[in-house]
């Protein structure tokens, strides 16, 4: 009876020994050496020769043929039968394609998963899974590598297994090249029955999702926290609870301080445990749904600490315990409203024993003093300076003797949150004391900004008066001196001495414009400009005043907005900043200049109270000098505050910057670190430019070179040595002169002169009448002469007050050729 037997291993790389070979050549061998006894001497030496070339050229042949592998010897072999045995009996499915689709090698796995009967049933992988459509792009994919001579892996799921049982099959298909395996290109191809792996993997997942689903629907609520207090993981039964989305949830998206009402979750996060250990607190809190209404609930609020101390993620149970959800109880209901009245108040209390250690706290407490529950110690005076720890102990003994009606004591400040304490006895211990307290910081915050604002508007308007009545007597000093001038030629002795007065005089005038600049009096040309551009322009000349041993570095923002700004002031804020940055580094540093747009949803990342939510654009100069002290930096803008010695600084620079910024409308703000370095913040408002204001603008006429002319001037001026000054010089060129000290002597004087007058030169803040009100009484007597404004303040500081109108303005204090130059342009 005849039994089919299938091949196991189909190996047509194998070459068999041949013994018929090796016994020819021994039988050639002896019958060469029996030729040689019946040859002649001299025939035998020839060919023993011969003989001997030829063997020395089938060893060379030998060689040649184990060098590039057609040889090989008996260890190689062994080798080789190992690796085969390995092969052949490998769990995984192996098959080696030479060319396109000849099979050299298929092991017994890979002719079981074919199911092939003889050698020339054997399929390559692309015809063994040609039937099943849903793996044929892995399929290509995998033979398109084989062609490139790439590697290439893909799991494919076929619904019909290759041994015909199960109702799915899983295939994990990989394939190689093989380089060493003649001059065509060969690929190894390893097909891998992983159905078993992957029904296990199922299971497992199965598994997991009954266990969430089980913890999702489970009638308590679950949530887990991370150390930023992200929440990581929620039920769907707190999710329900709170009305959220799950997929909200786990991506980062939510907060616990979202969740929590009031201040609860910083009662949650203050629970601290030492290295290693497990902490487990009952917390009752309020939590928030989504519409904004509370849910009373317990939580037992589990951390694991790591061995360096840090916490890790939280798991916390919530049991709902609003009316109905428990045992209706009297003593229960009472005590939930209890708790929720505890956490959700908004005064910070704390139960403390005789020596400051916290017993029981709210969340207001947790969220007002974070340092006092931070470790197991929780003690009320962590993170105190010693001022307050003081007068904090000192009120808790006292209340622990039994004294009561003790006054509050203020904590805090000096940049840091300040509180307010009030300190009462415990009614259950003698050996206790209440706490309760009040956060303050806004308060006091608001009391220092407004103290300050006062102090620095005070100032202000002292300087500012003093600069105007300074202004006056530079007026006639610097007028005088051109008098003096125009009768002295350069050669005479004297001329020098005048030069000398009227220089000095000028550079009292720009002291006093830094008075001005600071108290928002000064005058300003606003125009439309671009940051970067300005920055762009001064930076060869702040190279050069910072010097070869810091380094200037200029960051442009992307897309920079406008601003509308005095461009000359500008630049001295800027000019002053960067030369305060390189004082502050005597050693060498580096000074950066940054610019950038600012949203108004950026602007409460400042941490400026002051700073309004607008469109700004952003100027910083910061240096990495030696830093302001925190004692110092509130008097920096203050005029004549210096720390620099004695004749190297006037402390009218940063004066001067805080008032041109604050007259432009924007903000300075400063941030310094002792030993770190300085910023200087600068928020100017963005503008937006009408088409007129980008206009390219004509040149202003030159003034004429002949300054002599004819015409009525009514000059009024209440400070005679100006009003002298101004009626010699206009009369010297040519104009008749009516003077008068004030408003009510020049509407007389019109009156007397029949109202002929040409040009009216006014000042602005005088006695009786102002400038101002004289215009007004001015045009309303029907005198329509032109109106030049004079004053040591800026034109902005009364423009406001004048009626409808054309008119002029020179700020004082001018020269004699600006006062020429004024009138002929404004006559005719």
């Amino acid at each position: 009876m005849s039994q089919d037997v299938h091949p196991t291993v189909i190996d047509r790389s194998e070459r068999a020994a041949s013994p018929g070979f090796l016994l020819a050549l021994a039988v050639g061998l002896v019958a060469a050496a029996a030729a040689f006894s019946f040859l002649p001497r001299e025939d035998a030496s020839r060919l023993l020769v011969v003989l001997l070339a030829l063997l020395a050229m089938i060893g060379v042949l030998a060689l040649f043929a184990y060098a590039v592998g057609f040889l090989q010897f008996s260890g190689q072999s062994v080798k080789n039968d190992i690796t085969k045995i390995v092969s052949d009996t490998s769990s995984d499915g192996l098959l080696v394609t030479q060319g396109e689709s000849r099979v050299i090698y298929a092991n017994e796995t890979y002719l079981a998963l074919s199911g092939a009967q003889d050698p020339g049933g054997v399929r390559t992988v692309e015809r063994l899974f040609s039937g099943a459509p849903e793996v044929s792009e892995a399929i290509y994919r995998l033979a398109q590598a084989a062609r490139e001579n790439r590697r290439g892996a893909e799991e494919v799921r076929v619904s019909t297994p290759l041994a015909g049982t199960g109702s799915v099959g899983w295939y994990r298909i990989r394939v190689r090249p093989l380089e060493r395996l003649g001059a065509k290109r060969a690929a190894l191809w390893t097909v891998a029955d992983v159905t078993h792996e992957r029904e296990r993997h199922e299971n497992v997942f199965q598994e997991l999702q009954h266990a969430i689903d089980f913890l999702d629907h489970a009638p308590a609520g679950f949530f887990s926290t991370d150390q930023r207090g992200v929440v990581t993981y929620m039920n769907a039964t707190l999710a329900g609870w709170l009305d959220y989305d799950l997929a909200q949830v786990g991506l980062g998206g939510m907060k616990l301080s979202q969740i929590v009402a009031g201040s609860g979750a910083a009662l949650i996060e203050a629970v601290a445990g030492g290295p290693g250990e497990v902490r487990t607190e009952q917390i009752d809190v309020d939590l928030k749904r989504r519409s904004g209404q509370r849910l009373p609930v317990r939580l037992l609020h589990r951390v694991a600490f790591s061995n360096e101390g840090a916490p890790g993620e939280s798991r916390t149970l919530v049991i709902n315990r609003t009316a109905g959800e428990e045992p209706a109880e009297d003593l229960r209901a009472a005590e939930v409203r209890f708790a929720r009245f505890f956490n959700s108040t908004p005064m910070a209390i704390a139960m403390l024993d005789a020596a400051g250690v916290v017993q029981r706290s709210n969340a207001a407490f947790a969220k007002l003093m974070p340092s006092a529950l931070k470790d197991n110690a929780r003690s009320l005076f962590a993170g105190m300076n010693d001022r307050d720890a003081s007068a904090v102990r000192g009120a808790l003994e006292a209340t622990i003797a039994g004294q009561t009606d003790l006054p509050p004591i203020d904590i805090g400040a000096d940049g840091g949150p300040s509180a307010r304490l009030f300190f009462a006895a415990a009614e259950d211990s003698d050996k206790a004391a209440m706490l309760y307290a009040l956060d303050t910081t806004e308060q006091r915050t608001l009391q220092e900004n407004f103290a300050q604002s006062q102090k620095m508007q005070a100032i202000g308007q002292l300087a500012g008066g003093v600069a105007h009545d300074f202004n006056n007597v530079l007026t006639a000093i610097i007028g005088y001196s051109d008098l003096l001038l125009a009768n002295h030629r350069p050669t005479d002795p004297s001329f020098q001495d005048i030069m000398q007065i009227k220089q000095n005089a000028n550079r009292a005038a720009g002291l006093v414009r830094q008075l001005l600049a600071f108290s928002r009096r000064q005058t300003l040309r606003p125009q439309v400009l671009q940051i970067d551009d300005m920055l762009s322009e001064l930076q060869m000349l702040m190279r050069r005043l910072v010097g070869e041993k810091i380094a200037l570095e200029l960051k442009h923002g992307r897309d920079l907005w406008l601003v509308k700004a005095d461009l000359n002031q500008l630049e001295q804020v800027v000019v002053n900043l960067v030369v305060n940055a390189r004082d502050a580094m005597p050693d060498g540093g580096k000074i950066v200049l940054r610019t950038a747009n600012v949203q108004p949803a950026e602007c409460a990342g400042f941490q400026e109270p002051l700073l309004a939510p607008a469109e700004y654009v952003l100027l910083e100069v910061g240096d990495t000098g030696h830093g302001i002290p925190a004692e110092l930096r509130e008097k920096i803008f203050e005029p004549f505050f210096t720390t620099k010695e004695v004749g190297k600084g006037t402390g009218l620079g940063l004066s001067m910057v805080y008032g041109i910024v604050k007259q432009t409308g924007g903000f300075v703000f400063v941030d310094s670190a002792v030993g770190k370095g300085t910023t200087f913040r600068i928020f100017l408002p963005r503008h937006v430019p009408e088409p007129a204001e980008i206009a390219p603008k004509a040149e202003a006429a030159k003034p004429a070179a002949d300054l002599t002319g004819q015409g009525v001037i009514l000059l009024v001026e209440d400070e005679e040595a100006v009003r002298a000054f101004g009626a010699r010089a206009l009369a010297s060129r040519g104009y008749t002169v009516i003077e008068a000290a004030s408003g009510v002597e020049a509407l007389q004087a019109v009156e007397e002169n029949g109202g002929k007058v040409d040009l009216i030169v006014s000042d602005v803040v005088m006695p009786e009448m102002d400038g101002p009100t004289m215009f007004g009484e001015l045009r309303k007597r029907g005198i329509t002469a032109k109106v030049i404004f004079v004053s040591g303040y800026a034109e902005e500081a009364f423009s406001k007050n004048l009626p409808e109108g054309e008119f002029g303005f020179m700020p004082k204090p001018f020269t004699l050729k600006q006062l020429i130059e004024t009138v002929k342009s404004n006559m005719g």
